[in-house]
């Protein structure tokens, strides 16, 4: 099925199943895709033309083909997936789809991934910065990088006459970057700015912020957004060095919709089937006495046991990278500078694990107040979010959770209505129906390869913030009822599989989104799921799936791998107002309130 990816930057696109609906905005809205765009302002003719690599012959493939008749997938012998969807048209989608993002950064990579994206389509060993964009612009369509929590994404869209040159500018840009010092201060500077604004948005930082508590200090809990004292930290040697452990080419899709298969298997061996595995760091073996001389102008990036004899003794507690700080031998002993027993890799050198599982930990976050808007026509409000651990994506129910996702709704106080909007959502009809005081109330699912997240996000006048706590733990806790007047009930079952599959099918209109969805499709899942099985697996969903799954999330007896808490994750951010004294609240408060609804455990 479709993958959810709800991360960061805002501007990316999701997929189409259990797209969370933005606050006052309707839940069948596409958002518009990302370009390169306004850095597209030069003279075309400038651009150099775009050279080709040389194939890969005589080699060997490995071809499946789906069910649906219209996509295959074809590995190449260094690793390389390459997976295609028939779809015609004049118009044509390139994406390449990189096994990376900021759950699998380690502290010394930590916030790369939000720098790294802006870096793409800049100099290259082949171009210019200005002649790369030139060669963009002459292209036509749109061409963007984002990156996501565990996913890197290269995609363009663009006349058909002309994929052999956008999928050369892609392989350029990933795998030949100057990435230089200038570029890399630039773009530094530009998320400093990107930092400071996000941080001042409540519907931007909340959503953030829900993932930093409900994984505290791992996986999916790893900021997206870069923290601003690592932004000192993040240099060209650091880029280089997650450049180093992420783009490797069994990490990689290379994805194309409305091109032939052959053809996209042909010009991929063409651009990337060349692309060898970069060893894994670590300790090198010694280096034999008459090979020294020819490395002595090579200074290593961290002390090793020659450079510390060189000083005093005294000093050698202080060399943080050396593990034997004995000094017991004579002055005159020797030692390879490169013995392993000697040195400890680098922070950047250290192995990355990209199996570690997501841990949820479940939590409460409370940020500083919002001041009182410079003008009174902005309303005065606190935001809140309450979530739960929810299914992996692969997880057969993540059917049922796409379904309770649509059935929940919400969206803003002013709607423009209309059929097929979700005006009769339970969190329009039951929530801002209700409660003049609630400014917007959504639904939202983040859904990852071992883990999710699933809660609401609420915008409500101060005073109410404990009402409003409440009010949305109501509303969860029904979705499990089954006597009552708050029971599920048929029609509004099927009203939210009718919704979402026809969502679900409007999406897939766009280019964009079907290359998206392929290219993520195989790289969790190693094929692409026809939509005809997406649609069949809707259409099985029962009201008992629904009260079944919405028990196991809301009551805390989620399994996933990591072995969460199956505690409730909160984020608060209160706003101030005139002549109103904010108190504090406590987590043992927010908990209580939250279990005497019988949701989550603590």
């Amino acid at each position: 099925m479709p993958l959810i990816r709800p991360d960061w930057p805002p501007h990316t696109t999701l997929p189409p199943l259990a797209r969370p609906a933005s606050a006052g905005r309707q839940s069948l809205e596409v958002p518009k895709l990302g370009v390169a765009g306004d850095r597209n302002n030069h003279d075309p003719r400038a651009a150099p033309p775009v050279a080709s690599a040389k194939p890969c012959s005589r080699l060997t493939f490995r071809t499946h083909s789906s069910d649906s008749k219209t996509d295959e997938i074809t590995t190449l012998p260094n690793g390389i997936r390459v997976a295609t969807e028939s779809l015609p048209g004049h118009f044509s989608g390139i994406g390449v789809y990189i096994d990376a993002g900021s759950r699998y950064e380690n502290e010394a990579l930590r916030g790369v991934s939000h720098i790294i994206d802006r870096l793409a389509f800049k100099s290259t060993s082949k171009r210019t910065a200005d002649q790369m964009l030139e060669s963009i612009e002459t292209l036509g369509g749109n061409i963007q990088c984002a990156s996501s929590r565990e996913s890197l994404m290269y995609q363009s869209a663009t006349f058909n006459s002309a994929v052999p040159q956008t999928l050369a500018l892609l392989a350029e840009t990933i795998r030949e970057p100057l990435v230089t010092d200038e570029e890399v201060a630039r773009q530094l500077e530009t998320a400093d700015y990107e930092i400071g604004e996000i941080w001042g948005k409540p519907e931007l930082i909340l959503p953030e912020l829900v993932h930093m508590a409900a994984y505290k200090d791992n996986t999916l809990g790893n900021p997206l957004l870069c923290p601003r004292e690592r932004l000192e930290s993040i240099d060209r040697r650091t880029i280089e060095a997650y450049r180093k452990a992420f783009f490797k080419p069994e990490r990689t899709v290379v994805a194309f919709a409305g091109v032939p298969h052959a053809e996209a298997v042909r010009l991929t061996e063409q651009y990337f089937g060349d692309m060898k595995a970069i060893a894994t760091s670590g300790p090198q073996p010694a280096v034999e006495a008459q090979d020294l001389s020819a490395q002595q102008q090579i200074t290593p990036p961290y002390p090793t046991s020659q450079m510390a004899s060189q000083k005093d003794s005294r000093l050698m507690s202080k060399i943080p990278f050396l593990k034997n700080l004995s000094t017991s031998a004579p002055r005159s002993a020797t030692v390879s500078p490169l013995d392993p027993s000697q040195i400890i890799p680098h922070p950047l050198e250290q192995p990355i694990d990209y199996d570690i599982p997501s841990h949820y930990t479940g939590g409460f976050l409370t940020l500083p107040p919002l001041p009182i808007p410079p003008s009174p026509m902005i309303p005065r409000l606190s935001h809140i979010h309450l979530a739960f651990e929810s299914l992996p994506i692969s997880h057969p129910d993540i059917y049922a959770i796409a379904t309770l996702q649509t059935l929940l709704g919400g969206g803003g106080s002013f709607s423009a209505g209309g059929p097929g909007k979700g005006m009769y959502s339970r969190l329009y009809t039951n929530v801002l129906n209700q409660h003049g005081w609630v400014e917007n109330c959504v639904a939202f699912n983040h859904a990852y390869t071992d883990s999710g997240v699933f809660g609401i996000s609420a915008a409500c006048g101060t005073q109410f913030v404990p009402r409003m706590l409440d009010v949305m733990a109501r509303e969860l806790s029904l979705l499990s009822t089954e006597t009552g007047l708050g029971r599920l009930s048929e029609i509004e079952v099927k009203r939210a599989k009718n919704q979402l599959r026809s969502s679900l099918l409007m999406n897939l209109e766009s280019r964009m989104v079907e290359l998206e969805d392929l290219g993520r499709q195989v790289q969790v899942y190693g094929r692409r799921i026809p939509v005809k099985e997406m649609v069949r697996n809707i259409e099985a969903v029962t009201m008992q799936d629904l009260r079944r799954v919405a028990k196991t999330v809301f009551g805390g007896e989620v399994r996933n791998v990591g072995q969460g808490s199956g505690a409730p994750t909160v984020v608060l951010q209160q706003g101030e107002e005139e002549g109103v004294t904010l108190k504090e609240i406590a987590w043992t408060d927010v908990q209580e309130r939250i279990a005497k609804w019988g949701l989550g455990r603590r």
